[in-house]
């Protein structure tokens, strides 16, 4: 994955609670295994009118002056729902890398950090500001710094975030599940080495046991 030091980008504030797994990718979407094209299927059902696939006018998403948003912007429990990992895929593959919001599903918000997103997480009162903000401004961009944990504009505003110190090297060096595991592989290689006998001590004695009728 590519590493997440600093970003700054286009906000689109989805002003929604309780935004779930199914609202962002569809279970007829499910069927697919690889992460590609999902950007395209992001909120399927409030983005196209059917039949047909028409662009809803209406929603957030379609309307020109957030083409290009990178920070997403929204409200409470977002990634509620079922545990599809689909569903940050469809973030990531839209082109967000950053998600604010003041409280995430648990499942959601760890399958981010697998998918190289961002999941920042501000206060109630904080999100009501960037909200404010974005309304006023429809080109309203952020910046956000990893290594100080910080969000901010170009106006003055600052705001700190929190962020468990193992997530954040995650995303800082790129690494999904296999890559902070290969960090680990002379440890590995260190202990099958060293079990290597009484593994395959163990082996011979499983051979004798089923060739004696078991």
């Amino acid at each position: 994955m590519k590493p997440f030091i600093t970003h700054s980008g286009l906000v689109l504030p989805l002003d929604k609670v309780n935004v779930d797994t199914d609202q962002m990718v569809p279970k007829q979407f499910l069927k697919a295994l690889t992460r590609e094209g999902f950007g395209r299927i992001l909120f399927y059902d409030w983005r196209y009118k059917q039949p047909g696939e028409v662009p809803n006018a209406d929603f957030i998403l379609n309307k020109p002056e957030y083409k290009g948003a990178s920070v997403l912007l929204t409200r409470a429990n977002f990634g509620c729902g079922s545990s599809r990992e689909h569903a940050p895929w469809a973030i990531g593959d839209y082109g967000f890398r950053v998600i604010l919001a003041p409280s995430y599903a648990d499942i959601f918000y760890n399958n981010c950090f697998k998918n190289g997103i961002l999941p920042a997480e501000l206060t109630e009162a904080q999100i009501e500001e960037l909200f404010q903000r974005a309304e006023k401004d429809k080109g309203y961009t952020l910046n956000i710094d990893l290594p100080n944990q910080t969000v901010s504009d170009n106006k003055g505003l600052v705001f700190k975030f929190e962020i468990a110190p193992s997530r954040k090297e995650v995303l800082l060096k790129g690494l999904d599940d296999i890559g902070t595991t290969m960090q680990h592989v002379g440890a590995i290689d260190e202990y099958e080495n060293a079990h290597a006998e009484t593994a395959t001590m163990f082996d011979a004695v499983d051979v004798k046991y089923y060739t004696n009728g078991r």
